[in-house]
């Protein structure tokens, strides 16, 4: 009898031993799955996932996420083809607006110093308004393909946070005035230096700026802290939460702006995030503040 019971012990134990190298080979197959889905998903190419597991459940897994992979890769190819096709078609409409645009203007600079009545001197003016509507609108496309296109590096540079933003506030400043804005501003004494590209963070600052001087009602405030962190904040009460969230997707633009292609606030975040930095907006007691921020090792990236 006592035999018969180290028998089945024995048994029970060889039993135990092999269910417990099957499962530390299921979960080293399980593994070798995800870290071979994690390079696929990662990496741009058309290499399959492989396990050296001779589990057939296992093999089964990897063919049928094989099939999934291979969907992906054809709608992010279909996605990124489109893409490029529709970037490369506001690149070349913004190019051939730009030709009659300039031309129209020429011939309305040369029309205004022609004596005029008082009708005409009003509809020259509405002609005026919407022409440089017009044209603005086509920078911003231009601006807007071209930095999305841009493959090539950002020129990184030691720059003074403060500069910059100084040289945006100073462009800005007979626009604000227009607008009965006077912007309080509150700058740091040191210069904040961080490695950027200077005329991308110009080309931020610029567009957060137009972007407040289009939903201000009627107040700016600038504030730079030594960590990096800019802030601008303006009341705006006809903005509401849902649409501060949006306000950085492309092409959405809030119905009371006129002249907008909701291009600026993008190219602003695409600038920010690919020289390490974040952007951000919060909507709270009708104002409005964006937020940007540059950590002390914030660099240029090679890539959007």
């Amino acid at each position: 009898m006592k035999i018969v019971w180290i028998g089945l012990a024995g048994a029970l134990a060889l039993c135990v031993i092999i269910l417990l190298v099957r499962q530390a080979l299921l979960y080293s197959s399980l593994r070798e799955i995800t870290q071979e889905l994690e390079d696929r998903l990662n990496a741009d190419t058309n290499t399959t996932i492989f396990v050296s597991t001779g589990s057939r459940t296992v093999r089964t897994l990897a063919a049928r996420m094989n099939v999934q992979l291979e969907q992906l890769r054809r709608e992010r190819l279909r996605l990124q083809n489109g893409d490029a096709e529709l970037k490369s078609a506001i690149t070349n409409v913004s190019h051939d607006l730009r030709t009659p645009l300039t031309a129209i203007c020429g011939y309305l600079e040369l029309l205004e110093r022609e004596p005029h009545t008082d009708q005409s001197k009003r509809y020259l003016s509405v002609i005026r308004e919407r022409t440089e509507t017009m044209r603005t609108l086509t920078e911003e496309l231009l601006q807007y393909s071209v930095v999305t296109a841009a493959s090539d590096s950002l020129r990184v540079e030691t720059v003074s946070v403060k500069s910059v933003l100084e040289q945006s506030l100073a462009t800005f400043y007979g626009v604000l005035s227009e607008r009965g804005i006077s912007p309080s501003i509150e700058l740091p004494d040191d210069p904040v230096k961080r490695a950027l590209d200077s005329g991308a963070l110009r080309r931020i600052f610029d567009n957060i700026l137009s972007n407040a001087a289009k939903y201000s009602d009627g107040d700016l405030s600038v504030t730079l802290s030594p960590d990096g962190t800019a802030v601008f904040s303006n009341l705006a009460r006809k903005l509401g939460r849902v649409q501060a969230e949006r306000l950085f997707e492309r092409f959405f633009t809030v119905e009371s702006a006129r002249g907008a292609t909701g291009l600026g606030l993008s190219i602003a975040k695409q600038l920010t995030e690919r020289m390490n930095g974040s952007i951000s907006a919060n909507y709270a007691d009708a104002r409005l503040h964006i937020c940007v921020h540059f950590p002390e090792r914030a660099t240029g990236e090679t890539h959007i």
